[in-house]
């Protein structure tokens, strides 16, 4: 009766959709074992078969590494790579306002330029908001986009550097702190709910609904300035809005929402 049925493992596959589907195709035990090591399409991805795929990649699968369920290895591949540039990226930008940073607060002529000048300042300001646009346009022409990330990075950086020279040393410290715990954990904890399969997409609509009532708010505070506890009501829900963009962010890394570049 066995050798009747040599087919039946073979048959019944777990669609996508999460139904059995019966195929009826009279596959011998050899048959069925050549099938088994092919490739098969689910989801759009091509998924690796344990038992086809070489050493290197069933290490991979194994250990963990995978950013979500149903990822292939190549896909999953291509996405750490692309997931490794962007922190490279981020990693330089890092270093560059630490440097153009330091050099504002140290260099006495270049801090009380520009905190004497407010127009300058102001304009400062408003650079990075300029920059947003021709950073879209050319976000695929290199070398191009990484000048104008550069000058992007530079004009962050000397705001940045004027505000630590008129702060105290210890409150920079402790926003340094807080700010390198929060950014870690939140990315970490993305990451492992990406591989146990939940997905932060939702939170795009809601976070920039949030952020244009944020930046309309820091406008209006502008003519009718607020009083101090509700600058720290603000500044705690800005805090809150952009946790929510780490989680969102890192979550469209993984899932690969965005293009990879």
């Amino acid at each position: 009766l066995t050798n009747h049925f040599d087919w039946l493992p073979s048959s019944l596959y777990i669609c996508s959709h999460g139904y059995l589907t019966f195929y009826p195709s009279h596959f011998t035990r050899k048959q069925e074992k050549e099938q088994g090591n092919r490739e098969k399409t689910m989801n759009g991805y091509e998924r690796v078969n344990s038992k086809g795929a070489s050493k290197a990649e069933q290490i991979d699968l194994e250990s963990g590494e995978t950013l979500y369920p149903g990822i292939s290895y190549g896909e999953n591949q291509l996405r750490w790579g692309f997931i490794r540039k962007v922190y490279g990226i981020l990693a330089a930008q890092l270093v560059l306002t630490t440097v153009v940073s330091a050099f504002v607060v140290l260099s006495a002529p270049v801090n009380e330029l520009l905190r004497g000048n407010s127009g300058l300042l102001l304009f400062l300001c408003l650079i990075p908001f300029i920059l947003l646009w021709p950073l879209h346009v050319y976000h695929q022409k290199h070398p191009v986009n990484l000048i104008v990330l550069g000058l992007f990075t530079v004009s962050l950086s000397l705001t940045v550097g004027v505000s630590c020279a008129n702060t105290d040393g210890r409150i920079v410290l402790e926003a340094l702190i807080l700010t390198a715990g929060v950014v870690t954990s939140l990315t970490g904890y993305t990451f492992w709910a990406s591989k146990k399969g939940k997905d932060f997409s939702y939170l795009g609509p809601i976070l920039f609904t949030s952020l244009i009532i944020l930046i309309l708010t820091g406008l209006i505070q502008m003519f009718f300035p607020l009083g101090p506890t509700s600058v720290a009501i603000y500044g705690g829900i800005s805090a809150l809005i952009f946790c929510g963009y780490i989680v969102y962010d890192t979550d469209n890394l993984s899932y690969g929402h965005g293009t990879i570049v």
